[in-house]
């Protein structure tokens, strides 16, 4: 069983979309990040930069922290959307998920949506680098059915809950035709519905 210590986060939701997709069972553990929870000496044990998400898998006491990790090491245990013939892509497009979109898209969330007008410029970056994300990521995908080629793969996974917030970014997703359409392909699957919705509070992805 694998047990996921999140807080309700873009980066907590890939986890629980992985787990519903390869039907792990599992048990979610909140971490109350408006609390300062994450920074208790307990949690610092299994995530040293006092990050969530972290998961425990109790079947052999293993614990990792870092999303991107994680989503490695469950797509390598369950022999699901990360294809050993095709792992040096799904890699690439998975580091720029995690050095790139999220990281500039958390940016933006900070200064656009959290604390609008108290820096003009802070705006005004993130806002066109988020921009500039979303038309690369609609131009890769004017080529290819997924981010790393025609397979869904952990990349589209660890890249989805960032763009779910896109009525946050106030960029206008339906002016990205192909970016559109990966959107609600994944956001139709099941699995994403259910994982999505990680607190089990009736969540509900939001449209386009």
């Amino acid at each position: 069983m694998i047990e996921l210590l999140t807080a309700n986060t873009p980066n907590g939701k890939k986890i629980s979309i992985m787990l519903e997709e390869i039907g792990f069972e599992y048990k979610i553990t909140k971490i109350n990040i408006n609390k300062d929870e994450q920074f208790s000496p307990e949690f610092k044990k299994i995530s040293p930069f006092c990050k969530t998400p972290v998961i425990i898998d109790h079947t052999n006491n293993q614990s990792l922290f870092e999303s991107g990790a994680i989503l490695i090491y469950l797509g390598e245990k369950s022999g699901k959307f990360y294809d050993k013939d095709q792992r040096t892509i799904i890699n690439q497009w998975l580091m720029g998920q995690m050095g790139y979109v999220g990281p500039m898209l958390g940016q933006h969330h900070q200064f656009h949506y959290y604390n609008p007008g108290k820096s003009e410029f802070g705006e005004k970056r993130y806002f066109k680098i988020s921009e500039r994300i979303y038309r690369e990521l609609d131009e890769r995908l004017s080529n290819s059915n997924f981010l790393a080629g025609n397979n869904y793969t952990i990349a589209d996974i660890a890249t989805f809950p960032w763009i779910a917030r896109h009525e946050w970014h106030d960029i206008g997703l339906k002016k990205f035709n192909n970016l559109t359409r990966w959107y609600i392909e994944i956001a139709n699957r099941k699995a994403v519905i259910k994982g999505y919705d990680l607190l089990k509070k009736r969540e509900q992805i939001p449209k386009v």
